[in-house]
């Protein structure tokens, strides 16, 4: 559905992104990634025919950016970081002005309008001035220009801005109820959002692309090693903490062992494998042989938050320069 093929975009003596590649699948939640001045917006902007790549080449839906923008335009939704409203519009006058402009028919756009009204709760307020609106309901009301059309690709930037964690909720079901009929790319601060509502990431650092892949997959290529989870109870209700800690760790394979929390008689540890090793068999014959019962065994991941710090980080090398951390999948 986006092809994005050695995409590169200069100003004058600055490279803002550089010679990235990827592909979006139909149906997909794509979570974009990066730090302040990455290049995610700038690429974004190539995305939606608002800037013409310097080189590479870009496609919606197999119509090319450069060659075809109005194909292009017709088929995405677009929020930028801050939504292009006319504050002196009322809401439900704004969406069936821009409904007009991406070319919903006279006879449909009052109902085109309800549904967006209704599915981005700005019921409430659709009679009111946009400039009179909070910061939260002005997001919600430019989510609902980008979806009035019904386009088969949204391109999100920061769309939970602003919204409080109630509405940040609501805006998330939102998303993924969109999923599936449409090809969503959502750029954004908030990495708890990602984790719950993407498939994939795309991770771009200084311009360059760093890595493409699921959550759970760039997890295990970061940690190269296993975590797991382990509640541990003793029959009598009273095990012995440093007893059950030396247990574990003389296991095969385990690195580390770390106490988490001990309430009601459970014990909760945290345990880390050596590189390449998979423990969890072994951690759950030792609790069993040594009498104790094993209430939880789970792998435990790197939080989205740890691979995009590993991922970004810059190493300071001569000169001050700076390198992303590759990981295998980047540049798909």
């Amino acid at each position: 559905m986006i092809k994005v093929e050695g995409l590169t975009k200069r100003y004058a003596r600055t490279v803002a992104v550089d010679n990235i590649s990827f592909e979006v699948e139909k149906g997909q939640i794509v979570g974009f990634l990066g730090p302040n001045g990455a290049g995610k917006t700038t690429t974004m902007r190539v995305l939606t025919c608002f800037l013409p790549p310097t080189a590479g080449t870009a496609s919606v839906a197999g119509f090319d950016v450069l060659e075809h923008p109005m194909e292009v335009k017709r088929r995405i939704g677009y929020l930028p970081e801050t939504p292009p409203l006319y504050p002196e519009m009322e809401v439900s006058e704004y969406l069936k002005f821009v409904g007009q402009l991406k070319g919903i028919s006279s006879a449909d756009i009052a109902k085109r309008v309800d549904q967006v009204v209704g599915r981005c709760a700005v019921g409430d307020v659709r009679n009111k001035l946009i400039g009179k609106l909070s910061k939260g309901y002005r997001q919600r009301v430019g989510l609902a220009q980008a979806i009035i059309h019904n386009p088969e690709v949204l391109i999100l930037d920061e769309p939970t801005s602003g919204l409080d964690p109630k509405q940040i909720i609501e805006i998330r079901e939102l998303l993924k109820s969109l999923a599936g009929d449409h090809t969503i790319i959502l750029s954004t601060h908030i990495l708890p959002e990602v984790e719950n509502s993407c498939e994939r990431v795309i991770i771009i650092n200084q311009g360059k692309l760093v890595a493409i892949d699921s959550v759970a997959n760039l997890t295990n290529r970061l940690r190269g090693s296993e975590a797991v989870a382990l509640e541990v109870e003793a029959p009598d209700g009273h095990p012995d903490p440093s007893e059950v800690q030396q247990r574990l760790e003389v296991v095969s394979g385990v690195s580390r062992v770390v106490m988490k929390d001990s309430r009601n008689g459970r014990l909760i540890f945290e345990v880390e494998s050596l590189q390449g090793r998979h423990i969890r068999a072994e951690l759950a014959r030792t609790v069993v042989n040594s009498g104790w019962n094993l209430n939880e065994l789970r792998p435990v991941g790197l939080s989205l938050e740890d691979i995009f710090l590993q991922l970004t980080a810059t190493d300071k090398g001569a000169g001050g320069s700076h390198a992303p951390q590759e990981v295998e999948g980047a540049g798909k």
